[in-house]
């Protein structure tokens, strides 16, 4: 079929493919690396470069110092304490009471000498305790003119405006506004433990909150129907995400109707540090 000029053309075609081939096979076509000194230098001392950066980082990472009187369970938790442990700490701070020094933090919560020791550094106290100036007697002049200071009143928090919370010392009107919007998402407080919800509040700050606000009035608050709820009722509860919210449906369906809080603390992810302030959303009926 094809002519003799193509077939011609075909064998030569073949006959320098096979050339090729056999020329690919047998010639080593790669490109001997040139050897540079300056690069060799520079790559042997790169591990020493890379050591030094990550010294640098281990110097340069910061230890966060926190006041030991507002240690949830989970930040206790990570401590080394004891369930027993943080509760004794718990209950003493429930009337009203600070420990001021590592020594009555050890006193309260009766915790060994050896995990004070290794936490105790980082305990962060206010500064007018740390740096607190030895008593000075003066005597007593009976001085009409010095006027007797106020007591200070605590102010319902559910009811304080921006102004009244700007006037606590280390709160701005970003703050106060970001206090106000958690009032209004919760629907009001409920205990003033909740300030440790609000983002950016630190210890010192939440302690003078808590010396010049209370709660006097608890809002009204319509409860969660925990056993009938729907999923998507769950998942807007400020404190349930909907991970968690499918998990407490799933475990329903399996295990039937809850009970108490004890019962919703077995699931995976639920927040027990705030187990307290949850179950006050709660209705179990």
């Amino acid at each position: 079929m094809f002519t003799s000029d193509q077939r011609k053309g075909i064998f030569a075609l073949l006959l320098l493919i096979v050339v090729l081939q056999v020329t690919y096979f047998f010639v080593d076509f790669s490109v001997l690396p040139t050897n540079n000194p300056q690069k060799q230098q520079w790559l042997s001392l790169q591990s020493q470069v890379d050591s030094m950066k990550n010294i640098d980082k281990i110097k340069d990472k910061k230890i966060y110092l926190f006041n030991p009187n507002f240690i949830t369970d989970y930040k206790g938790y990570k401590l080394g304490l004891s369930v027993a442990e943080i509760d004794r700490l718990l209950e003493f701070r429930k009337t009203n009471k600070y420990v001021n020094s590592a020594e009555e933090f050890q006193q309260v919560t009766q915790i060994s000498d050896s995990l004070l020791k290794e936490i105790s550094p980082l305990f962060k106290f206010p500064d007018w305790i740390t740096n607190k100036k030895p008593f000075k007697k003066f005597e007593n002049y009976n001085v009409q003119a010095f006027a007797k200071k106020e007591k200070t009143v605590a102010i319902d928090i559910n009811t304080a405006t921006k102004e009244d919370l700007i006037k606590i010392y280390g709160i701005g009107e970003a703050l106060s506004m970001r206090i106000l919007k958690q009032r209004d998402i919760l629907g009001g407080f409920i205990s003033m433990e909740q300030m440790n919800d609000v983002w950016g509040l630190s210890p010192e700050v939440i302690e003078n909150l808590n010396l010049n606000f209370k709660i006097t009035t608890p809002p009204i608050i319509k409860k969660i129907d925990i056993n009938n709820a729907s999923l998507k009722e769950l998942s807007q509860f400020y404190y349930f995400k909907y991970p968690l919210a499918r998990e407490i449906i799933t475990y329903r369906s399996m295990n039937g109707d809850f009970k108490n809080i004890e019962d919703l603390t077995k699931i995976k992810g639920f927040p027990v540090d705030k187990a307290k302030i949850i179950t006050l959303y709660l209705d179990f009926n």
